[in-house]
């Protein structure tokens, strides 16, 4: 792995674990063993830094939301979908656990993330369609977009709000495998009485995985 490369990992590493706020560059440089020097070659500050981490998180949001072509859609992309949700969550978490201080301390930032929360509404309206066409769930074109919306309201902000149910709440996996459960549940009323069966086995695999921590 490239330094550059290294130093996001153990960047991310860090956040998740200790929080955004209270790493430095420094931190981040002891972690790795190189100097902070090494690290500035490479970046010029910790926001460099937060920058990179979110053009990668941008990436996976644009690649893990592509929906399949309608005449090829079955249960399993939705499980797919599912677990790309759960990997978002978890891979950036301190991302979602201090949304509002990070954005608002960069404008740039800020600017970056409207486009792609754009860029993911339209992209899953476009999986609700896909999922429509392909007889798994029954949705109106005028409740489409408010369900797009809810369930991506429900992603971003799960993790903010668990953390303000209880401010020492650590992130877990069960914890955003219950997050996953909700959008399941966003689903059903929507869902074909002739899948259903198989989306309640969908729900039970992601409560054991709520239950065990995956």
């Amino acid at each position: 792995m490239k330094t550059r490369d290294r130093i996001i990992h153990s960047a991310i590493e860090l956040f998740n674990d200790q929080g955004e706020r209270n790493i430095t560059t420094n931190h981040i440089a002891a972690h790795l063993g190189i100097s902070p020097g090494n690290l500035y070659y490479h970046f010029r500050n910790k926001e460099d830094i937060i920058h990179s981490i979110f053009d990668q998180y941008a990436r996976h949001l644009s690649e893990s939301f592509t929906p399949a072509r309608s005449t090829e859609i079955r249960l399993d992309d939705l499980m797919g979908y599912l677990d790309a949700i759960f990997y978002l969550m978890w891979q950036f978490r301190f991302f979602y656990a201090n949304l509002p201080d990070i954005l608002s301390r960069d404008e740039l930032l800020q600017h970056k993330y409207l486009k792609a929360q754009e860029q993911l509404r339209a992209a899953v309206e476009a999986l609700l369609r896909s999922l429509r066409e392909g007889g798994i769930i029954a949705v109106s074109d005028a409740d489409l977009p408010d369900l797009g919306q809810t369930i991506k309201m429900v992603v971003t902000c799960w993790i903010p709000f668990q953390i303000a149910q209880a401010p020492h709440t650590r992130i877990t996996k069960p914890l955003l495998y219950q997050g996953v459960m909700r959008v399941l549940f966003l689903l059903r009323p929507y869902v074909q009485p002739q899948v259903a069966p198989r989306i309640q086995q969908l729900e039970q695999h992601y409560r054991q995985l709520a239950q065990l921590g995956g």
